[in-house]
């Protein structure tokens, strides 16, 4: 299985947006991820299109692609200007869409690659009906709004259960993220669940190493 590893710049410092998104490309990032928070869904305020505007040239450069996260009520709204803005992933939250096929066709007659996520206490099961429709699904394992949050230890039992279901239904094409509390330590495990995109955040942004140094222990601890 190929490991993608995708930053989140939810934790990076906003002062050297730019410098860090580069530091994390060259460091060999395969994908870079974008939190999009509105302080209603969930009790944090991030970032806009603008910003993702901004991150684009720097990742298209690389060919390295942007995975927009809205953690947002109605994303609907705001779908087109974060696909105008250079998003080639978006991801709504299935506790936000009511009309989740309809939001999930609007995002990939953009163009853009659609995605499913859900918070730690929602069942697996409301994925079932909709999985068929997407290119990617994010299983939260922290509740979503703030970085640097601990791994939810039973998330290991749900990624692997989402495995399955993919498997079962011949989407094994699908990319399963992961998002919170990922680190060297429990990274294997979470692969070996059946996660092939680990979204990180505080383990690659932080003081202690540099933020390619610290991608390539990511890296080691999953290979």
């Amino acid at each position: 299985m190929n490991i993608k590893i995708a930053p989140s710049i939810l934790s990076s410092d906003f002062a050297r947006l730019g410098q860090q998104v580069q530091e994390a490309i060259g460091g060999g990032a395969d994908v870079i991820h974008v939190d999009i928070m509105d302080g209603h869904f969930v009790p944090n305020m991030t970032i806009g299109p603008l910003v993702v505007s901004a991150i684009r040239p720097i990742a298209a450069r690389a060919g390295v692609p942007l995975d927009v996260h809205l953690m947002i009520e109605q994303p609907e709204r705001l779908i087109a200007e974060f696909a105008e803005a250079g998003a080639n992933a978006l991801t709504v939250h299935v506790e936000t869409c009511p009309h989740l096929h309809r939001t999930l066709q609007q995002i990939k007659e953009l163009g853009v690659k659609a995605g499913v996520t859900l918070n730690p206490a929602t069942p697996l099961v409301t994925l079932e009906e909709i999985l068929i429709y997407v290119d990617q699904a994010l299983i939260m394992s922290v509740n979503p709004g703030f970085g640097g949050q601990s791994y939810i230890p039973s998330s290991t039992r749900k990624i692997a259960s989402l495995r399955r279901m993919l498997d079962e239904r011949g989407l094994s094409q699908v990319d399963l993220q992961v998002d919170g509390g990922i680190e060297p330590q429990n990274a294997a495990k979470v692969v070996a669940a059946g996660a092939n995109v680990l979204i990180v955040g505080s383990a690659i942004f932080n003081e202690k190493a540099s933020v390619a140094e610290n991608i390539v222990a990511l890296r080691r601890a999953v290979d």
